[in-house]
């Protein structure tokens, strides 16, 4: 019996190891989920369902899965939230849609978003956001729309952004960036009102004949 009860007890131990290897995936992504909500203020609970005692968010609010329970979107716009976000962000690889605009966030946008291979939206837009634009964004290969507009944005639009082919629209109005405008690329199609209010923005630039980084110090 005792060799009997070992072997029951092998067998289920193997199962439940293998049980468990799908959920650290989505132990990943809830983490860095959790870390986004540890650093946000939420006085209307929109974050209120965020526990992170479960396998995975997919059933969290705001939170959309594909079918192999992997994070796709993050539906947070126009929430009341406050607060920074968090460089754990940049292991969501499988999001599509980040949809953070209108709150009150501050401080940079971390570089690991860059990490994003699949992201198709980045909604930062009309919240307090600061320091530069990462060049690290020009990795997001599948990227369609950039809004960033109506921060608190410094430095020079990053030239590789031109090197997105997905990219279709880019709002970075109402900023304090500087240097020229890039033409190149997607960017050869932008209507210049996607930049205005950038008092120190010049452009759009004349290859050659403008120094990128005019103005820009």
């Amino acid at each position: 019996m005792a060799v009997k009860d070992l072997m029951v007890f092998i067998t289920l131990t193997v199962v439940s190891s293998s049980l468990l290897l799908p959920t650290a995936r989505g132990n990943s992504e809830g983490d860095a989920l959790h870390a986004l909500r540890r650093s946000l203020s939420d006085p209307d609970k929109v974050l209120l369902s965020w526990d992170p005692n479960l396998v995975n968010p997919c059933t969290w609010f705001h939170v959309t899965c594909n079918q192999d329970n992997q994070v796709t979107r993050l539906d947070l716009g126009n929430s009341n939230l406050s607060g920074h976000l968090v460089p754990e962000l940049g292991k969501l690889e499988h999001l599509q849609y980040l949809e953070l605009y209108k709150n009150n966030i501050q401080g940079p946008i971390p570089a690991e978003l860059g990490n994003l291979k699949s992201l198709i939206s980045l909604d930062l837009y009309n919240n307090n956001i600061s320091g530069t634009i990462p060049p690290s964004l020009a990795n997001l290969k599948s990227l369609v729309f950039l809004r960033l507009n109506d921060n608190q944005l410094n430095g020079p639009i990053p030239r590789a952004l031109s090197s997105i082919p997905s990219l279709k629209v880019v709002d970075v109005s109402n900023n304090n960036l500087c240097g020229t405008i890039p033409t190149s690329g997607p960017f050869e199609h932008i209507p210049l009102n996607n930049f205005e209010n950038n008092p120190r923005l010049e452009g759009p630039e004349l290859q050659g004949l403008a120094s990128y980084d005019t103005n820009c110090s």
